[in-house]
């Protein structure tokens, strides 16, 4: 859910359908969200989605927000050089402000997509089926973050101890020691809560391989070659200069990169794969609720590529909707609303999360992820 959201708050321009995806982003993790640690760590994104419109929106001001339309800050302004290639402050339009904010709103959409996969996702489950060619780097994802995770439940437990104190101080005084009371106590339990979970995953053998130093080598050499081949085909296949263009405009010359690409990727995925032993006690199944995640969660995704990229010229009416000029109210069809109503009904679809018992044992996320 979290990919197909994200994919698709980067194909539009429109604010409208970006609140639409906060919304169901909300509503989903809300409802399908459980109670362990992790659970309420959407919150500090929201703040930073916030923090991330208003700094884009004063970037605007700041660096000249001359892009037309009437002004509606006549600020003075201040001619840098030439070379700087900007000037500072000057009279803000409203095209300007508009820009800012519609920017803004799309980065704060694709954090809100991180936030949620945190909050639902536990980190544990999620390394566990993971593909063996990744477990290294999924281990160090996992922990670092972890590390974000352990930094909203201590925010959460600093503040409940708080509560529970009288006495606040205002002023320069009171901002020292509430650095000295809040924001160095959740900074020091929260790291060293992530290096006590990478120390014990160190000692159960997480991110440990098989096989010669050699070998290794040779596995990243094929990786990264691949990996090469590949941007050379997209760049090959996408370039309008290049050799031996065929029908359509596309290069005949990429294809053979793009193949080799791939086989040498996957190689090298499949030796990387048999380096790492992995006993599973209770492997994840893949039932319906999953398969429901997976397809309502694509769908926005790949209807708003589908609509700008292979579609193009086809639905005009959807086109304008995902990519609206500044000059008219932004509007919405339905082939770029109805992938987000499924995106809403994983909220209903989808099993609750099982709490966390009295035993102590670890809660099991729900399906969405």
């Amino acid at each position: 859910m979290a990919i197909g959201l994200a994919v698709a708050a980067g194909a539009t321009t429109n604010p409208l359908l970006h609140l639409l995806m906060i919304g169901a982003i909300v509503l989903v993790v809300v409802a399908r969200r459980g109670d362990s640690e992790w659970s309420g760590s959407l919150r500090i994104y929201l703040w930073l989605a916030l923090a991330i419109v208003v700094v884009r929106t004063l970037y605007r001001v700041v660096f000249g927000g001359g892009d037309g339309g009437p002004v509606v800050l006549p600020l003075p302004g201040i001619e840098m050089p030439e070379a700087v290639g900007f000037r500072l402050l000057g009279p803000v339009t409203l095209y300007s402000l508009l820009g800012g904010l519609f920017d803004g709103l799309r980065l704060a959409t694709i954090i809100l997509c991180v936030g949620a996969a945190n909050s639902l996702v536990n980190p544990r489950r999620l390394l566990a089926t993971l593909p063996a060619a990744l477990y290294e780097i999924g281990t160090v994802l996992v922990v670092a973050v972890n590390a974000f995770v352990q930094l909203a439940d201590s925010a959460r437990r600093v503040a409940r101890a708080r509560r529970l104190r009288s006495g606040r101080r205002k002023g320069v005084r009171g901002w020292l020691g509430w650095v000295q009371r809040v924001l160095v106590p959740v900074l020091t339990d929260a790291i060293e809560r992530s290096v006590r979970l990478a120390e014990s995953m160190d000692v159960r053998g997480f991110g440990r391989t098989e096989g010669s130093r050699r070998g290794q080598h040779l596995v990243g050499a094929a990786v990264i070659a691949g990996l090469c081949l590949l941007l050379v085909a997209v760049y090959v296949l996408l370039s309008g200069d290049a050799p031996m263009v065929g029908p359509g405009g596309t290069s005949l010359a990429g294809w053979p990169l793009l193949v080799a690409g791939l086989a040498l990727t996957q190689v090298g995925f499949w030796a990387a794969g048999r380096q790492v032993r992995r006993t599973r006690y209770r492997p994840e199944r893949w039932g319906v609720a999953e398969t429901l995640v997976a397809v309502l969660g694509l769908a926005p995704g790949v209807v708003y590529l589908v609509i700008g990229q292979a579609l193009l010229g086809v639905w005009p009416a959807d086109m304008v909707a995902l990519h609206p000029s500044m000059g008219e109210w932004p509007t919405l069809t339905l082939a770029t609303a109805a992938p987000l109503v499924g995106v809403v009904l994983l909220a209903f679809l989808t099993p609750p999360p099982a709490l966390t018992t009295a035993s102590g044992q670890t809660p099991a996320t729900g399906a969405v992820s």
